[in-house]
Parts: C-alpha cells; structure tokens; sequence
C-alpha cells in the first residue's frame, strides 16, 4: 500500500469444498471473503502478495499464471457470479449475445437456433426473464443484473463455482429460487465423476446459507475462525465461536440484537484475538495470545453446557 504499508486481508485460510457440497463462506463487509475468491480466481490487484496453496484438483490456482487461468480455470473449472454483476456484464452488447456467446465457448452447442435455445434455457434457470433477453445492461435493475451473471455463471456446469452475494438485489422468493437452482447445480450428478459440483457461497444472508449449505465458514478480521456442520450451526448446539453466534443473534427472527463495536482495520489489526475487544467472553489471554488453531479459533468457545445454561 502507499506508504509501505500492509494489509494482511486474509490469513491462515484453511478449508476444503468436496463435491456435492456447498460452504457458505459469511462475515461482516470488509472480512475479507471477496478477497478470498478473487484470490482462488487470480483476479487480485497487481500489488497483492500470496503465500500457500490453492488446489484443484492437481492445479494449484494461488501459482497458475495468467493463459492458463484463461483458457482453462475462469468459467470452464471455476464459474463465477461475481459480487457487482453489473460491473462484469459487456455494457455494448445485450444479455441474449453473451449468453450464446458463453453457451459456444463452454460447450459443444453449435448452430444459431440451437445457440438460442441454449442461452433461453439458461436464463430460465436463472429466472431471468425471456422478455428482457434483448436489453443492454444499462436496461436491467439491479436484481435483472444480478440473475443475467447467474445465468452466465452456470452456463459451463464447471466443477466449482464461486458466488459471491449471488441473491444481492433479489426480493425473497427470488432468492428461494436462486439459491434453490445453485443447490441443483451442486447436486446434479453430471458434476465431478457423478459426485455433484462444489459450490464457495459468499453472503451476507444467513436465511439463504441456512438454506443451501451443507457447511458454514465465518470469516472475521481476515481470518476464518469457526467451521462448522450447518446443521449444528443453525440449530442445535449452534455456534461455538462468540462472534458467529452474535452473527446469529443479531437476525430480526431471532434476538434482534447488534454485536456492539465495529471489526478492527485490516491494516491495523490488533495483538491476540481480533474480535476480543467486543466479546463479552474475554480474559486479558484473549487480548495478548493468538486463538488456537482447529475447526473454532477461540481461547473461550461455547461449549454444549453453556448452551443448556
């Protein structure tokens, strides 16, 4: 950064996506999850720095260089519903062309009437509407935008997609659906030697990871700090991380009640844990030692006798 300075926007990241699975990746704005998915994608700004690996299958995607991150990851292994689908729509062109354009590009489709009934059944799964096919991205809502990316993300039934806040812009039934059609792509057994695709979902709406996850990630302060069943996530025992379970307790549905304070600067993060200066569980440990490593990093997580208290 200007200055000399560092941000350590994501650190010590470690997970795995089987296929057949989704993981829902959630946290506040500014965590750090969107960095983790342009990473896996190779679409970092030119000063980033990485370390460690990523892997596909045997391709390590954090050293892959920019051809083969081209012609062989974007869209064909790795499909993309990116977080500002406006902004990665061809702004001159209408949303039927680069449908068929896609549709040619990942598939054997050929033919012009067999290139529009592609990019036709496409959109449907997407439930972008057949009527607005032939508008410019300037023409779309926020949300018609947002199912267009969708639509061309799912197009080449690749192995893993990453969808970043894939239901931003969408009313309630509409993200139902949305992520109703991501869980059919995942399960489809076409996918990876008849096992389904993996799916990396990014979001902010937990009604919607409650929905379709099979695991759940929570990301704070560029580090992922509870991996957990969904399951047991959403229901009983629940979160054992403080700050996953004040991400649970703040929703409308059920406590309504804010975590207080605001997540530290990436750029200046502090000694011990990040999140200890708003948890209500902290010991002066939490504040000088780094939390332990393992599926909840904590120095005090909940455990099944404080549920039951």
């Amino acid at each position: 950064m200007p200055g000399g300075r560092r941000v350590a926007a994501v650190t010590d990241a470690r997970f795995d996506v089987a296929a057949g699975e989704c993981l829902a990746l959630i946290g506040e704005s500014g965590c750090g999850k969107s960095v983790l998915a342009s990473a896996l994608l190779g679409l970092l700004p030119g000063n980033a720095q990485t370390a460690g690996s990523a892997l596909l299958g045997d391709l390590d995607l954090l050293t892959a260089g920019e051809r083969v991150l081209a012609r062989r990851v974007r869209g064909r292994l790795i499909g993309l519903v990116p977080q500002s689908p406006a902004a990665h729509l061809t702004p001159v062109r209408t949303v039927r062309s680069q449908l068929e354009e896609t549709v040619a590009a990942l598939t054997a489709t050929r033919g012009r009437s067999a290139l529009r009934a592609a990019a036709e059944a496409a959109a449907e799964r997407a439930a972008f509407p057949a009527g607005h096919l032939d508008r410019h991205p300037h023409q779309l809502s926020g949300g018609l935008a947002q199912r267009a990316a969708t639509a061309l993300a799912l197009v080449g039934g690749a192995p893993l997609l990453l969808a970043d806040e894939p239901t931003t812009g969408l009313d309630r039934d509409l993200v139902d659906r949305t992520v109703d059609e991501l869980r059919r792509h995942v399960d489809d057994p076409t996918g990876t030697d008849g096992g389904g695709r993996a799916l990396l979902m990014i979001t902010h709406d937990l009604s919607a990871a409650e929905r379709i996850a099979d695991r759940v990630a929570v990301m704070y302060a560029g580090r992922i700090v509870e991996l957990a069943d969904a399951r047991d996530f959403f229901g009983s025992p629940g979160p054992r991380h403080p700050y996953s379970r004040g991400l649970l307790r703040a929703l409308p549905e059920r406590d309504f009640t804010p975590i207080p304070g605001m997540p530290p600067e990436l750029g200046d993060l502090p000694a011990g844990c990040a999140f200890a200066a708003r948890c209500d569980r902290a010991t002066g440990t939490c504040t000088t030692g780094t939390p332990p490593p393992g599926t909840v990093a904590c120095h005090h997580p909940y455990v099944p006798e404080d549920v039951r208290a």
